[in-house]
């Protein structure tokens, strides 16, 4: 069962009081006040409530209900419809979750899904800069949005540190199974994250358009800056994605490398055991005349050559760098 987070109204960038969701008198839209609503997994009955209240379009509402959307701007009529993805590190693993808004004249409803910061910070920021605020509903969509994208910037550099040390430690010569299995995780992470912030740009561009009759154009600067930033995510991620590749390609090139030593090693003990092998299967041959059967050193000749040639052999080995 979902709940209601928070439900105020605001007039001049103040806020007036809080709001019964479920009272239809409160609900309804007056000139000069915006009702922000903010709620956290609602059910199918609150949302349709909402959308009686305030004329939502209904696969703006089924999408915001099953939250299964990649990020989106959507114009519904006189209502814009976004979608950004969240994330939180919960231990080493990233979790996403999802926010849906409607942004409409005297109306703004944040729709949470799944792993997601609450939004009392963003609406505490803006009730203590009511200059700002009382721009009206396009500065709480790019306050909102604004939060998302710098909530990306610790968890960036997190797995920045993470593959740093990937990093040091395949160069150490200390991967192991537990190393790969990071690898995995850190990749997967990353293309998530991906995933959220590459529609950004272009969400943000189509905001700053000139027939976005709900964004002002003094409010274009913000989303801006949003696009700013969400294109320096974007450049940071790719980044890191070639370098965990890089990490991933260093690591197999090592692992070659150690294979080919070990190759080398098992070749020249298997070059000095011929030796003995070789010898020993010359005299098992079944001859009766063979010199060295009746000489009475042929024994401890034949095993100091054996010993001379595998002694050499071991030297050159040795010297050329294969033991």
């Amino acid at each position: 069962m979902g709940r209601v987070v928070d439900c105020a109204v605001y007039e001049a960038g103040r806020r007036v009081g809080s709001l019964d969701i479920n009272d239809p008198e409160q609900m309804r839209i007056e000139p000069g006040r915006v009702i922000w609503i903010g709620l956290y997994e609602p059910s199918q009955d609150e949302l349709a409530k909402l959308q009686g209240y305030f004329g939502l379009h209904e696969l703006a509402i089924e999408d915001a209900y099953r939250a299964h959307q990649r990020p989106k701007l959507e114009v519904y009529g006189e209502t814009l419809f976004v979608v950004m993805k969240t994330a939180q590190l919960e231990g080493s693993h990233v979790a996403m979750g999802e926010t849906s808004f409607f942004i409409g004249r005297g109306y703004v409803i944040t729709v949470r899904h799944g792993p997601s910061t609450s939004y009392t910070e963003v609406r505490a920021r803006c009730e203590h800069t009511p200059e700002r605020f009382k721009k009206g509903e396009d500065f709480i969509l790019y306050a909102l949005m604004d939060f998302i994208v710098d909530r990306y910037f610790p968890i960036v550099d997190s797995i920045e540190d993470d593959i740093e040390k990937l990093e040091e430690a395949v160069l150490d010569g200390k991967s192991t199974l537990d190393v790969l299995e990071e690898i995995v995780v850190l990749r997967r992470d990353l293309l998530h994250l991906r995933h959220a912030v590459a529609p950004l740009p272009e969400i943000c561009q189509r905001l700053m358009r000139y027939d976005m009759a709900l964004i002002d154009r003094n409010t274009h600067p913000y989303f801006r800056d949003v696009f700013d930033h969400s294109t320096i995510l974007l450049d940071r991620i790719e980044n890191l994605r070639e370098l965990i590749k890089t990490v991933v390609d260093t690591k197999m090139l090592m692992s070659a490398m150690k294979q080919n030593e070990v190759m080398r090693q098992l070749a020249a003990w298997a070059a000095m055991l011929a030796v003995p092998t070789a010898v020993a299967g010359i005299y098992g041959m079944n001859f009766e005349h063979m010199p060295e059967l009746t000489w009475k050193y042929g024994y401890f000749s034949v095993l100091g050559l054996v010993f001379a040639i595998c002694g050499l052999l071991f030297w050159r080995f040795k010297r050329s760098g294969w033991l």
